[in-house]
């Protein structure tokens, strides 16, 4: 029995993590099973090479070499984790997955999308989310309602114009992948947006 693969994404200060732990809280108190990850990390390797790619002290990086970093932690985490859960029943519920590398280097850095889809299909072969919940809001009303960027985090410390093309990535995968990817208005007050997620899943994968 193959366990459902459900993925949350948006751009910086929707409300993703919110939500997450609130599915969280849910399936505690629900009595249901479930794999909670990030992206990256969720491995010891992969934590190390989520906090290269995060640091400030990094800000030269390239795109490119950031793609491949990300899809590094995304093969170790798929699989020593995630593969391995899908297996066994598991229901696995990932903050970020190969959305973000769409919206962040695909769009964003200018990479391409199909440069990004070559690369996760190398890295994830088959494992594909069963469900993709977007939360969405545009970034300059995400940042104000969120006081502004960390600028200790190099990727939310970005400039406004790049938060943008990161939207309009999202946009762009909404459009490919139509089938998974579901946008859910992250501007409503927090309890309806969970409302929204929770009757999404309901109906969409074996959450109960």
């Amino acid at each position: 029995m193959k366990g459902s693969f459900i993925t949350f994404e948006g751009c910086e200060g929707v409300g993703k993590t919110t939500q997450v732990e609130r599915l969280r809280r849910y399936f505690e108190e629900s009595g249901q099973k479930a794999l909670f990850l990030r992206e990256p990390g969720g491995t010891v390797i992969s934590e190390k090479i989520r906090e290269m790619l995060l640091s400030k002290e990094n800000d030269n990086m390239n795109g490119k070499c950031e793609a491949l970093l990300y899809s590094a932690a995304r093969a170790q985490l798929l699989g020593e984790v995630v593969a391995p859960a899908l297996e066994k029943g598991v229901i696995v519920v990932c903050d970020r997955f190969t959305d973000s590398t769409f919206a962040y280097q695909g769009a964003a850095r200018g990479l391409g999308m199909d440069f990004i889809d070559e690369l996760n299909k190398l890295t994830c072969g088959d494992i594909v989310p069963d469900v993709t919940v977007f939360l969405d809001m545009p970034p300059r009303l995400a940042f104000a309602r969120k006081g502004g960027a960390d600028k200790n985090d190099r990727l939310e410390s970005q400039s406004m114009e790049f938060h943008e093309k990161v939207y309009e990535g999202y946009k762009e995968v909404a459009r490919r992948y139509p089938d998974r990817f579901v946008c859910v208005d992250a501007s409503k007050d927090a309890d309806e947006v969970w409302e929204d997620v929770i009757d999404l899943l309901r109906q969409r994968t074996s959450v109960k």
